[in-house]
């Protein structure tokens, strides 16, 4: 009997550890990975800044020019 509560102490020991341990470690990883991903969203933010600045840039030559005849020509009447 005391071998069965020894043992049975034992695994729900090793179970609250483990517990422990796994919340500790995913708090530890999810701090590693905050400044990551906010650098990695700070150069996102940059890259669509400059394709929405290329974008505007392009719409606004394509605007300048003047418009181009139809590529088919209209049927005879």
């Amino acid at each position: 009997m005391v071998l069965l509560v020894f043992v049975l102490g034992s695994l729900l020991g090793m179970l609250l550890g483990g517990a422990v341990v796994v919340h500790h470690l995913r708090a530890e990883i999810a701090a590693n990975i905050g400044p990551t991903l906010e650098r990695m969203q700070n150069q996102l933010d940059l890259i669509e800044s400059a394709v929405d600045i290329a974008l505007a840039k392009w719409f606004e030559v394509l605007r300048n020019y003047p418009p181009r005849p139809p590529e088919v020509p209209p049927p005879p009447e």
